[in-house]
């Protein structure tokens, strides 16, 4: 039950390769957007406003962007996952189509010019560093170019007015820092989104394993009451052929048949006997089975584990409990996180009141660290080493927490108790985890 080594699957940054995983249809219908809000602009200022606008040059820009809509709907499928590499060369063209458009209507001094954001949030989102940094790099040569050369800002009729040249600095500088803040934190978002997408996977194949395990139980005990009537038969004709046979050599071979095939029958009795009786020991529990369940893989593999005292906090009945992987399976990863780190003793507790279910796991290592606290839960922390205080977690803390949520429950981290080192309670609901009469 032990948990598969996941984390050393990753690559050396924790984070698995997912990025560039965008359809073309995302891309093409972001274009279309800025085709649409493009065209609108210009006709209200044009029009409504009455300023001057370059309509050939611009028109020209945006139709550059409806030519390569067209292009790749007529010879691309809508569906595809493009490559980073088309992905890049797609976004690089929406911001030199975006800084052409600014540069013939102001520039810098154009308020439109925040968009420029836009393609280089989208790539940073959707492409690996190797590509999201060009991109990044190329808005911020666009920004400069706009700051060096742009024509003037289109206005009405009278004297357009001067702008500073410290303010056309100054806003330099601010979209400056804006793109890369931006940028800086859409990679973190996206970086976050992949690690969790990757735990979740792992999780959920935590729990795959679990119900194969279960179904093997179900196909075990169907096979054995199948293959009872052959080797029934086989018995038969074994002592029939041994009554038959003279030869005192080919009759004990007879007769070895006999016994090795009533020997497989009797361990199919056992085995069918064990599948009956598994619905109503399998899946039914007391808190000390849990506890003696979830620690055995783990025994012997370092430090010692002592069950301790299962207790009601009220005169309320003990609970029990349907057997779940996700309760199984997050006390485990609980457990041999705490045999790792501990000293040499882990020390596990439960109770329960009338509505709540709790276990403690408690070892008497170095406990965590003040700055542990505000990460525990996230994937593919891995500082905690032995011997030194604090430490961190990884995947297996992230899927314990997964799990027990999943059944309601709530997972808290501390340090403390009676081994005085790390301290996490796990607790459900009664009513989420207890087995009812009516299950079978």
């Amino acid at each position: 039950m032990v948990e598969p080594d996941w984390e050393n699957q990753l690559p050396d940054d924790g984070v698995a390769p997912l990025f560039g995983r965008v359809r073309l249809r995302t891309l093409i219908g972001l274009r279309w957007l800025a085709v649409a809000g493009q065209s609108l602009a210009i006709v209200i200022v044009q029009y409504a406003l009455g300023f001057d606008l370059p309509l050939i040059a611009c028109g020209g820009a945006i139709l550059a962007s409806v030519a390569l809509n067209i292009g790749l709907l007529a010879s691309q499928p809508l569906q595809r996952l493009v490559t980073p590499r088309e992905a890049f060369l797609q976004l690089a063209f929406d911001t030199a189509q975006l800084t052409l458009l600014l540069m013939l209507t102001g520039g810098l001094s154009n308020p439109f010019v925040i968009m420029m954001v836009a393609p280089v949030t989208v790539g940073v989102a959707a492409l690996p560093p190797r590509w999201s940094i060009p991109l990044g790099a190329l808005a911020l040569a666009a920004i400069g170019l706009m700051a060096l050369y742009s024509a003037p800002l289109p206005w009405g009729e009278g004297d357009a007015p001067q702008i500073p040249a410290i303010y056309i600095a100054g806003l330099t500088i601010a979209l400056v820092i804006t793109v890369a803040f931006t940028a800086a934190y859409a990679w973190r978002l996206g970086r976050e989104a992949t690690r969790m997408g990757t735990a979740l996977a792992a999780t959920q194949a935590i729990l795959s394993r679990e119900q194969k395990l279960s179904a093997l139980g179900a196909m075990a005990a169907a096979a054995a009451h199948e293959l009872g009537t052959p080797l029934a038969t086989i018995q038969l004709t074994a002592k029939e052929l041994a009554r038959e046979i003279r030869d005192d050599a080919f009759r004990d071979d007879a007769m070895l048949m006999v016994s090795q095939a009533e020997r497989c029958r009797d361990i199919l009795k056992r085995l069918s006997h064990k599948g009956d009786a598994g619905d109503k020991i399998h899946d039914r529990m007391s808190l000390r089975d849990i506890l003696e369940e979830v620690s055995a893989p783990l025994r012997g593999l370092g430090s010692s584990i002592v069950i301790g005292d299962v207790k009601g906090g009220d005169a309320s009945a003990e609970p029990v409990l349907v057997r779940r992987a996700e309760i199984l399976y997050g006390l485990t990863n609980i457990i041999e996180n705490a045999v790792e780190f501990a000293e040499g003793q882990v020390a596990l507790e439960a109770g329960w009141t009338s509505d709540m279910i709790e276990i403690t796991v408690n070892d008497d290592g170095r406990g965590f660290s003040p700055e542990m606290f505000s990460k525990i839960g996230e994937p593919y922390i891995s500082s905690r080493k032995r011997g030194e205080p604090g430490g961190g977690l990884g995947l297996g803390v992230f899927i314990a927490i997964t799990l027990i949520e999943r059944m309601g429950g709530t997972t808290r981290f501390a340090n403390g108790g009676d081994l005085g080192g790390a301290l996490v309670t796990a607790r459900w609901p009664r009513n989420r985890v207890e087995a009812l009469d009516d299950l079978g």
